[in-house]
């Protein structure tokens, strides 16, 4: 029989802002029994990795509990105080958070980081705690654990940071681990390992898991029960099967209806409201090109290597028509960004040759790119919105200074039209034209990005996976409004993903890279569908689906 390990009973909880007190919990109930995989899913906003903090007391100075109770093992978590609490933190229940890069302190060696924690719950020796650190990177199934114990984090993949991580919080056999979107960021690969590694030690050491995300086929392959968060509050629950075949909630549906399935297409992700709409974008017939004329982009046997050392890219050769979108996906470190940076002329080729539009840009050095007329056609929206909008620039800014630079607009009522179009165009309200990106959430970021890069009309936009950190809800948007902008502007995209779905969806064809060379390619539908060669079935099968019954599908 189960034995009951956490219980939360009407969890409030609130933080203080300059507007007051804002609630981001709402009477959160919910059971973890030992042993025990929960998942917890839902939007950004939701409340679901503040629930985790409140639970674990690492919620930050402006945040507090205001009521209700977190019974760990029958104990009131939030009256412990002074050593208790420290007990509790890292022995009885760990966490891994959502960035390890962040996490990890990245002037101590990782050995050491793994030894503090260690350290600070058992009277052992620092020998000793190294001794398990060792093991605990073995166990993680590191390689070379040896030289790793001295690796500083910036020196490992992110995939590699994750283990660390994994490593740390399990380091003193806590009964609850709560792991806060675990696999942000990962391809499907080291998403699969890493998941099947965390399954395999909670199995093993009999540790109950609170898995926060917000990828609902990750949930329904690893978890027992699926717990549904909206607005502060649980409004669903189930075993993933009842959930995603007869999803009882609105809310739920919705999730559902936005994540992808092994068959999905991008117009099944459009909501009812919309569907007329975009079928007729998807029914408009395509302008096709006159015999004899030149790919829009030719690439000739390009090459990058850094710092004379082994090949990032070698021999990498494709050809793109004009409103033609293209997937490049692979493994961390197959060479698709750099592919992609060199296609847009950011980093200089070894060797190779780029023709663009029947000019050839590979040999022009990337500094002086931005002076070339072909500059405004070749546009790119970049992974990170955090890292690549400017903080000192608003939403009007941000998508203004291209046009600025590259099209020689002035201010004035043109370039505000101009930048009202391109926000209108990407469903970026317009009262959010005045705020900076730390004011606006994820989802509007990403517009503000799409928008930018397509204020100057390019004919090639290049996206470096630009949905990577959405929720499903907000990356159905994203997609549709991609496919709206490739198919009413004739826009080729040149799509690098670690997201296999999105691109079976996206893309008519897919380029499989490995070791910074192609693999395969073909049509990407039929590329899913009968994969040539080891390592794409490889890909294909780590891809997390959910499936969903006869019951929400009469209702889409």
């Amino acid at each position: 029989m189960s034995k009951e390990l956490l219980r939360i009973d009407d969890l409030h909880v609130s933080f203080s802002t300059r507007r007051g007190m804002v609630e981001a919990v709402r009477g959160v109930t919910l059971t973890v029994e030992a042993g025990e995989m929960l998942g917890l899913v839902g939007e950004s906003g939701s409340g679901k990795s503040v629930t985790g903090f409140a639970t674990t007391r690492l919620l930050d100075a402006a945040g507090r509990v205001t009521g209700g109770k977190i019974l760990f093992r029958g104990q009131d978590v939030t009256k412990l105080r002074g050593d208790d609490l420290r007990q509790l933190q890292g022995a009885a229940m760990s966490m891994i958070f959502q960035n390890p890069r962040a996490a990890l302190n990245p002037i101590r060696a990782i050995g050491l980081q793994i030894a503090d924690a260690i350290l600070t719950h058992k009277r052992i020796s620092k020998d000793a705690a190294r001794a398990e650190a060792l093991e605990l990177l073995r166990a993680v199934q590191i390689r070379d654990p040896e030289v790793r114990m001295n690796a500083y984090p910036h020196e490992l993949s992110g995939g590699m940071c994750q283990r660390v991580m994994i490593a740390i919080a399990i380091s003193c056999n806590p009964a609850l681990l709560i792991a806060d979107e675990p696999t942000t960021g990962l391809d499907v690969t080291t998403q699969k390992v890493v998941m099947d590694l965390l399954a395999d030690i909670a199995a093993a050491r009999g540790m109950a898991t609170i898995l926060i995300t917000h990828d609902l086929g990750l949930a329904a392959r690893y978890c027992r029960r699926i717990a549904v968060m909206e607005r502060g509050r649980i409004v669903e629950e189930a075993s993933p099967r009842t959930l995603f075949t007869t999803p009882q909630h609105a809310y739920t549906r919705r999730l559902v209806a936005a994540s992808p399935t092994a068959t999905s297409r991008i117009e099944d992700l459009v909501t009812e409201e919309e569907r007329e709409g975009y079928a007729a974008v998807v029914n408009m017939p395509r302008q096709e090109p006159a015999h004899g004329t030149p790919p829009l982009l030719e690439v000739r046997k390009l090459a990058k290597r850094f710092d004379q050392g082994s090949a990032a890219v070698a021999d990498f050769s494709m050809t793109m028509a004009g409103g033609e979108s293209v997937g490049l996906v692979g493994e961390s470190g197959s060479g698709k960004s750099t592919t992609s940076r060199m296609i847009c002329r950011l980093i200089d080729p070894s060797e190779g040759d780029i023709v663009f539009d029947g000019q050839s840009i590979g040999h022009v050095a990337s500094r002086d790119f931005h002076r070339s007329s072909l500059r405004k056609d070749i546009q790119m929206v970049f992974q990170d919105p955090n890292e690549s909008l400017n903080p000192r620039f608003t939403a009007f800014d941000c998508i203004a200074h291209p046009l600025m630079r590259l099209d020689g607009m002035r201010a004035g009522d043109a370039l505000r039209a101009r930048v009202e179009e391109c926000a209108e165009r990407v469903g970026l309200p317009l009262d959010l034209l005045p705020r900076f990106p730390h004011q606006l959430s994820g989802g509007q970021k990403a517009r503000v990005g799409i928008a930018r890069a397509i204020a100057c009309r390019p004919r090639l936009l290049v996206l470096d996976e630009p949905t990577a950190a959405l929720d499903v809800s907000v990356q159905a948007v994203v997609l549709q409004l991609l496919d709206r902008l490739r198919r009413e502007n004739d826009i080729a995209l040149l799509f690098v993903s670690h997201d296999l779905n999105v691109v079976r969806m996206l893309c008519d064809r897919t380029i499989v890279l490995r070791n910074g060379g192609i693999v395969e390619q073909g049509e990407s539908r039929a590329l899913f569908d009968n994969p040539k060669t080891d390592y794409t079935r490889k890909l294909v099968e780590a891809i997390p689906h959910i499936e969903i019954g006869p019951t929400l599908a009469a209702a889409l």
